[in-house]
């Protein structure tokens, strides 16, 4: 049987949507995206797993979605970002909703220049995805969007790439600034990523390609040929939570998406988790959530 599970959005699977018009994104290969509300909104009705870094501001109407199933409002004037691996669910938005959105690839994130403390505004959007941008800030992000997606659309141009990449460099140093004035001091100071820092973000790299599958620390310390006591300690100082929590939160994340959008059973979900049957499945996720996956449907 082909289980299914939260299907993933990233640039490609964007524009070869069956649900929206092609000539409403304008698109650099697979890195960079450009759309405007049509096609969010008719994208996909569940939970859907971004491979991408989405930016969005709304300009009318409002919007309600939810982000790792925790329920968030847009209005006018407000800002959202959603990460690369997060689950989003869109809700309902007003008739009169507009809004423009921004979307990178992980691979282009890479290639950028890191900007400021990249692991402490992680930690704060993770949380705090929103943000409501002064009649300032508005201006500067629709004159970029607006200047990027006229260059996008000069299919012809010698550098199109470069330039529009460029540009977008541009724009992710100018939204560091919006960071500066909304997000707290120690998530928007930069400085150099230390040694730690940089085992944390390759285990969190390595977790969420493997999470479905591999639940042991000596799994990753292997992938980063380091001792599990070290990685363990490691990532407790930087982010607060143990290997083994990171883990729970994304499985748990994982199992609530899958029981509340697909049709698959149980069962199933229990063999896309890699749990050994579905009763050793609903003990863990009972204890993490206080309901068993049945109860947990069906109060959805």
């Amino acid at each position: 049987m082909d289980i299914q599970s939260v299907p993933k959005v990233g640039i490609s699977s964007v524009v070869h949507s069956k649900h929206i018009d092609a000539g409403n994104i304008d698109v650099v290969d697979n890195d960079i995206a450009f759309f405007d509300t049509e096609s969010v909104i008719s994208l996909y009705n569940g939970p859907t797993k971004l491979e991408v870094l989405t930016v969005g501001l709304c300009l009318e109407g409002t919007g309600t979605f939810k982000i790792s199933l925790r329920e968030f409002q847009l209005c006018p004037g407000r800002m959202v970002i959603a990460l690369p691996n997060q689950i989003v669910e869109q809700r309902h938005f007003s008739h009169d909703f507009k809004a423009i959105f921004f979307a990178v690839s992980k691979n282009l994130l890479e290639a950028l220049p890191k900007l400021g403390n990249v692991l402490s505004l992680f930690f704060y959007l993770k949380d705090y995805p929103c943000f409501d941008l002064t009649p300032h800030e508005q201006e500067v992000v629709k004159e970029y969007h607006a200047f990027i997606r006229k260059r996008l659309r000069n299919k012809e141009a010698l550098y199109r790439r470069e330039v529009v990449t460029g540009l977008m460099q541009g724009f992710f140093f100018e939204l560091c600034t919006v960071f500066a004035n909304h997000a707290p001091a120690n998530a928007a100071t930069i400085k150099n990523k230390s040694r730690k820092e940089y085992i944390f973000e390759r285990f969190y790299e390595s977790l969420v390609e493997s999470y479905q599958s591999e639940r042991s620390v000596k799994y990753y310390a292997d992938q980063l040929c380091l001792t599990p006591k070290h990685l363990s300690g490691v990532v407790k100082e930087v982010s607060g939570k143990t290997v083994g929590e990171w883990i729970d939160e994304l499985v748990v994340l994982e199992a609530k998406a899958l029981l509340n959008s697909s049709s698959m059973n149980i069962q199933e979900i229990a063999d896309r988790l890699n749990f050994a049957n579905q009763s050793f499945f609903g003990k863990y996720f009972k204890h993490y959530t206080g309901m068993s996956p049945k109860e947990y449907r069906k109060s959805r």
